[in-house]
């Protein structure tokens, strides 16, 4: 497993080696949705089920889906303009910007040198493929960079149009996924914030479980069998995670969740006994959005007002590959106003 926890006036680019670290926090986080909201009706009579079938499945009332005309691109975009802009930075200040995807609008150029060039920058630049532990997974690859100085701040990327990948006449995934985006810039803590060791995992032998092959390009899924990996991988990260962070279960007031399935949410919360009020739930709004969910169900708790200053949040994925991931956070402050 990996390793890795936002004021840019506390550290220089490059730190000398043998230094003490310096705390890296959340300085922002933003989120960018397509407007166009698209329910369950239309989805249940294309499958042939009934509406309260996806609910029950799923979780899933509405989720939201790009235009034709609307492109990853514009969503990432947005989401990290705002998140720059709430850091009180310029993009002058972002030392690097790390975009996790799995639905990219072309094989190449990536994401992430794209964000940078629609923001007027052209510091570095790159993609983290881990499905929809993506923005953990950057998370734990720009954190350390600003705890040790080499980096000012960092773009946190995370987005998907997940949408466009799926087979609108599958019913184990047409109803699950929608569009979206979020980002979080990493900086120097000012304010008592942290982010916690971050926690990642893999198990390619089990990847075939949710697969996407390049020639048809959508995603197929073993819904039973990653049902119970991803309950199982969760569970047990969490408690790893707040184990390495030094703190217990009933200290945290926030569980963040990819927001992959409601029943997964509620299985993972009633075997680690977690209270169902801290557990956030966004899946209903916005159905499985990948990479974004983190960040999206993160601002959702800011915005509620679950997470607050000096809040313990755990943060927490599995995706894809199979990959899986959690940290504890320690929250500054930031808002998504």
């Amino acid at each position: 497993m990996l390793d890795a926890p936002a004021a840019p006036e506390a550290a220089e680019r490059t730190a000398v080696p043998g230094t003490e670290l310096t705390a890296a926090a959340f300085a922002s986080i933003a989120v960018a949705v397509p407007e166009q909201v698209r329910e369950n009706a239309p989805i249940a009579e294309r499958i042939g089920v009934e509406e309260d079938w996806i609910v029950e499945r799923t979780g899933v009332r509405e989720r939201r889906v790009a235009r034709d005309d609307e492109t990853l691109l514009d969503f990432a975009t947005a989401a990290a303009r705002t998140a720059v802009e709430r850091a009180g930075l310029a993009p002058a200040d972002i030392d690097l910007v790390l975009a996790a995807t799995m639905s990219h609008d072309r094989i190449t150029p990536n994401l992430g040198p794209l964000v940078a060039a629609e923001l007027g920058t052209n510091t570095g630049a790159l993609d983290v493929g881990a499905a929809c532990t993506g923005f953990l997974s950057a998370l734990a690859v720009g954190a350390p960079l600003v705890e040790t100085g080499r980096a000012r701040a960092v773009l946190v990327v995370g987005a998907d149009l997940m949408t466009r990948l799926i087979d609108h006449d599958d019913r184990s995934t047409a109803a699950l996924f929608g569009d979206g985006a979020g980002a979080a810039v990493i900086a120097p803590a000012r304010a008592g914030g942290s982010i916690g060791p971050v926690l990642l995992g893999s198990d390619g032998e089990r990847g075939p479980l949710v697969v996407a092959e390049r020639a048809e390009a959508i995603l197929r899924m073993e819904g039973q069998d990653t049902f119970r990996e991803a309950v199982a991988r969760l569970v047990t990260v969490t408690r790893d995670a707040a184990e390495a962070a030094g703190v217990g279960l009933d200290e945290i007031d926030a569980f963040i969740y990819h927001q992959a399935n409601a029943r997964i949410l509620r299985a993972v919360g009633q075997r680690l006994k977690l209270p169902a009020e801290r557990v956030v739930e966004c899946i209903s709004a916005y159905g499985n959005t990948s990479a974004a969910s983190v960040p999206i169900a993160l601002a959702r708790a800011v915005e509620d007002g679950l997470v607050r200053p000096g809040s313990k949040v755990l943060l927490s994925a599995f995706g894809g590959g199979l990959t899986w991931g959690a940290t504890v956070v320690e929250w500054e402050g930031v808002t998504d106003d």
